[in-house]
């Protein structure tokens, strides 16, 4: 088949799982349908080759944007009079997720890398988009990381209201930016920018930490002019990330996934655990509720968490500063230690 074919057909099949999956609430919907249609033609002999590394940087360029834009100075100022126990907390969260990606490492066909990369409780997008540059398998790292991602989104409400007695008050939603698509793509643009001199003074994942930390800047100085950045352009920067794992699944790839599945959905139970004991810990430290405490250090998708507070009428706040300072302390040290791991 040509190449443009196989192209036109990969593209059209992720479009419409896209579709299928934001119909249904689905959050990174577009990555889920770049992983699942990428996988599926890769197996059937179907699919492109590879992803072109230019098209890769970008996508990790946008990804890092869009995380770095969630650090506005209200949110940041929440946790600035607390900022050593919710340091000590996020840190406590690398600790146990990163530890259980050892032992994830123990599996047969899979590294300790890799697994820490799968396991590690931060972004699952970004690290998802960085595991191959930094030495891991791309493609263990996107399941089990959505694997996470799928078990804390579906569990959450129900503990949240079983275990900590949340009651539905409101509805919940992200917040956009105000500005003119036109605003976000300079913005996106400008902060890319700083993705070529990180990755020529070889930052670890310099494609998405380069790009985040400008935009972490031009958020707290409030120099985005309301600029968020535009949601066609998210879908195709996760859409590319997607076919990056999908392109290179092999039979024996998937056969390794399904035979770690098992040991990494109890890892991923026992990070949930740890996690909601050390949100207690920060509800007794911080004065904040507990249901707060666990929703500050649940390591699942920051917007569902951020919708399941807006629901339960907590420190939505509170809980989102928590949640941010985590997933950028998460991307910003993940790198360099699983780095140091490979060593």
């Amino acid at each position: 088949m040509a190449t443009w074919l196989r192209w036109t057909v990969l593209a059209a099949v992720t479009l419409l799982i896209t579709l299928v999956l934001q119909a249904v609430g689905v959050p990174s919907a577009a990555l889920f349908a770049g992983l699942g249609a990428a996988t599926v033609l890769a197996l059937l002999g179907l699919g492109p080759r590879t992803v072109s590394r230019l098209a890769v940087g970008g996508a990790q360029a946008v990804i890092g944007v869009v995380i770095g834009l969630l650090a506005r100075p209200d949110t940041l100022a929440a946790v600035a009079s607390q900022w050593l126990p919710v340091l000590l907390v996020s840190l406590g969260t690398l600790a146990a997720s990163m530890g259980a990606g050892l032992l994830l490492g123990v599996q047969r066909g899979v590294s300790p890398l890799t697994g820490m990369l799968a396991l590690t409780a931060g972004g699952a997008s970004g690290l998802t988009a960085i595991a191959r540059d930094i030495g891991g398998d791309e493609r263990i790292v996107s399941v089990i990381q959505y694997l996470r991602v799928g078990l804390v989104t579906a569990t959450m409400p129900v503990v949240a209201a079983v275990v900590f007695g949340a009651s539905h008050v409101g509805s919940g939603g992200s917040e956009e930016g105000t500005a003119p698509w036109y605003v976000g793509l300079a913005l996106v643009a400008v902060c890319s920018l700083a993705a070529w001199p990180a990755e020529k003074l070889k930052v670890p994942a310099g494609a998405l930490l380069g790009p985040m930390v400008v935009a972490i800047v031009l958020s707290v100085a409030g120099l985005t002019f309301g600029g968020s950045a535009p949601d066609l352009l998210v879908d195709v920067a996760y859409a590319v990330i997607g076919w990056q794992a999908g392109v290179r699944f092999t039979r024996e790839a998937v056969r390794t996934v399904l035979r770690v599945l098992p040991l990494a959905t109890a890892l991923i139970l026992l990070i949930m655990g740890v996690c909601a004991a050390l949100g207690l810990l920060l509800s007794a430290v911080a004065g904040v509720s507990p249901l707060e405490g666990y929703l500050a250090t649940n390591p699942g998708g920051i917007y569902a968490v951020l919708a399941t507070a807006i629901s339960a009428g907590g420190d939505v706040t509170f809980v989102v500063a928590v949640q941010v300072v985590r997933v950028i302390l998460m991307l910003l040290v993940a790198p360099a230690l699983a780095r140091l791991a490979r060593r």
